[in-house]
């Protein structure tokens, strides 16, 4: 992912890339004591949402965020 973003940062803009982390499907977090899960549909609807609004959006925002160790 990280070298991915560095390679567009470094080209014209023409493609854009992301990542987008989803939790465990309940059947996984049982392996999982205490991890965060959502069933797949609601997964598919909200992966849905964002490449749509993804699409539809020409310019993004650049905003820093996350820890910096």
């Amino acid at each position: 992912m990280y070298g991915l973003l560095h390679r567009l940062a470094q080209q014209d803009n023409t493609v854009r890339g992301g990542f987008i982390h989803i939790p465990y499907l309940p059947e996984q977090a049982i392996n999982h004591p205490g991890a965060p899960s959502m069933a797949a549909q609601t997964v598919i609807l909200a992966l849905e949402m964002a490449i749509t609004i993804a699409l539809r959006t020409e310019q993004d925002l650049r905003l820093i965020g996350g820890a910096t160790h």
